[in-house]
């Protein structure tokens, strides 16, 4: 009897420890395969990564061969813009003082526009070009003074501009045109007509022959 237990003991101790073993294989072979996918992953991502480093640099290449050759463009163009915008400032400027609308050219009190006035109105609701075609009010002394002169100059381009055609924009300005007297200007014109030379025909032709004149 006892024989028979000494030589069952080692059997129910195998036993007990056969269910540990049969749960730590599986396990392991879980976390095998789990690295196993992990490592697969980050490969995966760092090719990609280098992947597309790699096109962003042919990319890159490429467009730094095609500006250089096509150098100075466009470059220039930008410059030439840049040269041109300062005349184009000036060119605004000078229509502006151009198309202002002065206190001399209103009638005081009312604001009505007198006939200079009106005459200059209807020069830029028509004859100015028609990217130009802006009309400046001086602001005047109050600000009902200042609306009278606006509803005089919209009720006098609403006479001037015919049906269909887009009104000239009528805006308040402060700033105030350069002028002269107009005694000043009428005696530079008549000194400028009185120095005039005399028209009279070339005295040889285009051929080198003797002209009419002699």
């Amino acid at each position: 009897m006892r024989s028979q237990c000494i030589a069952t003991q080692p059997h129910s101790a195998l036993q007990k420890d056969l269910p540990a073993m049969a749960t730590t294989f599986p396990t392991q072979r879980t976390l095998l395969f789990a690295a196993i996918l992990a490592a697969t992953a980050f490969g995966g991502i760092r090719t990609q990564t280098a992947s597309a480093d790699w096109g962003s640099l042919v990319h890159q290449m490429h467009v730094g061969y095609h500006r250089n050759v096509a150098w100075p463009d466009p470059f220039n163009e930008v410059d030439a813009l840049q040269v041109v915008m300062p005349f184009e400032a000036m060119k605004r400027n000078g229509w502006r003082m151009h198309n202002t609308i002065g206190h001399e050219l209103f009638r005081g009190g009312d604001g009505a526009l007198l006939a200079a006035g009106q005459n200059r109105v209807r020069w830029i609701a028509t004859q100015a070009p028609e990217t130009r075609r802006e009309i400046y009010v001086l602001r005047g002394a109050s600000q009902a003074e200042t609306q009278s002169r606006l509803k005089s100059v919209r009720d006098a381009v609403d006479n001037y501009v015919l049906d269909g055609q887009p009104q000239p924009q009528v805006l308040v300005t402060t700033i105030e045109p350069a002028t002269s007297p107009g005694v000043m200007a009428t005696k530079i014109n008549r000194e400028r007509l009185e120095q005039m030379a005399a028209p009279k025909l070339p005295t040889t032709s285009a051929a080198g022959q003797a002209g009419i004149t002699q």
